[in-house]
């Protein structure tokens, strides 16, 4: 009985196996729709309504619709909020969102949810909530109504692809480690070829390295500006730390976590660092932490620095935050970095005002 046994389990390990799997895509994105001046849009009429941007997922387009009197006679004494499917890849999509109110300094006040997925069947369907919120509510979760008069209708949309069946390998193909092999090569110095002075630490890389990664340092390293006679080459204006980290992200295409920039001075450096050499990739990175960090006390400095170095969506992003309440304003010209910006970049006073 034993070897019988035996022999059926070797049996199932001599066999040819293969497996397959069912995969369903899904591809999320958030959009948000700024809803200003609302005092001015309530009483536009039932039925009436306004639309946000378009914004596309994996070839799918949409848009927010947005009623500020309600979609229909019924809905009358709310405001009705819908999304719209404006065309895709193909004709119909099945989706799932969240359409949320927001208002600045308290969060979401009013949230919609699917309780199941909906499938959009044709171009310019729209689903979502005729009785998103009441309007008499609204002055009660904006208490800034008066002020801002403005709130922000956001929709988390998530994307679902039609399912898809796979064949699935047994081969275990490793993530790539590539960015690893570089950090080590600049880590261990084996191979570098060009040194730099920044504030009297030196940094070794490798001319190649960097002159795939910047067009800078491939004019500076290869081009007519090449300084082949001089052994060390001077980086000015910039701090060792700054300069350690550009040369990081340009080895590994990420930034050190001991090195992290954790400070809004030192985003604001890199961003620079980034800028003069022309690693567009990380300049959009610091960008994009500038952006979540605009405050009080850094909004005039960054407002600044966008301008001076062509970031449009920061600049952008500046303008709004000073745009959003006189009271906002008023602190903002108290702090030490507005003084300069009056000084140094006396052409965007203009536009604040």
């Amino acid at each position: 009985m034993a070897s019988r046994s035996t022999s059926a389990a070797n049996h199932r390990e001599r066999l040819l196996e293969t497996s397959s799997r069912c995969v369903t895509e899904t591809f999320e994105l958030a959009h948000n729709f700024e809803v200003t001046r609302y005092s001015l849009l309530d009483g536009m009429g039932v039925g009436k309504f306004v639309s946000s941007s378009k914004f596309s997922v994996e070839g799918y387009d949409w848009k927010i619709r947005f009623y500020p009197d309600g979609w229909r006679e019924e809905d009358k004494g709310n405001i009705s909020v819908f999304l719209v499917f404006c065309g895709g890849v193909t004709k119909s999509i099945k989706v799932n969102f969240i359409l949320s109110l927001l208002v600045k300094d308290q969060g979401s006040i009013c949230t919609g949810t699917l309780t199941t997925p909906y499938t959009f069947e044709s171009v310019d369907k729209f689903w979502g909530f005729a009785k998103f919120v009441q309007k008499s509510k609204l002055p009660q979760v904006m208490p800034g109504v008066d002020n801002n008069d403005c709130f922000t209708i956001r929709c988390d949309l998530t994307v679902m692809k039609e399912p898809r069946t796979e064949a699935v390998s047994t081969i275990a193909v490793p993530p790539s480690n590539l960015h690893q092999h570089f950090a080590s090569m600049l880590k261990n110095g084996k191979g570098v070829d060009v040194k730099f002075s920044v504030g009297r630490q030196l940094f070794s890389a490798h001319a190649c390295v960097l002159a795939a990664r910047s067009p800078v340092f491939m004019a500076e390293l290869f081009g007519q500006m090449k300084e082949s006679t001089v052994s060390c080459i001077e980086v000015e204006d910039m701090e060792p730390l700054i300069f350690e980290a550009l040369l990081h992200f340009i080895y590994t295409d990420s930034l050190p976590e001991t090195l992290y920039i954790a400070t809004n001075a030192a985003t604001q450096n890199l961003l620079v660092a980034a800028d003069r050499y022309g690693v567009d990739r990380l300049k959009t990175m610091c960008e994009e932490k500038l952006c979540i960090d605009i405050g009080v006390q850094t909004v005039a400095t960054t407002l600044a620095l966008a301008d001076q170095h062509h970031c449009v969506e920061l600049k952008d992003a500046c303008l709004r935050f000073l745009s959003s309440g006189d009271d906002v304003r008023q602190a903002v010209k108290g702090t030490d970095g507005f003084k300069h910006l009056a000084t140094s970049c006396p052409s965007l006073m203009m536009e604040i005002v």
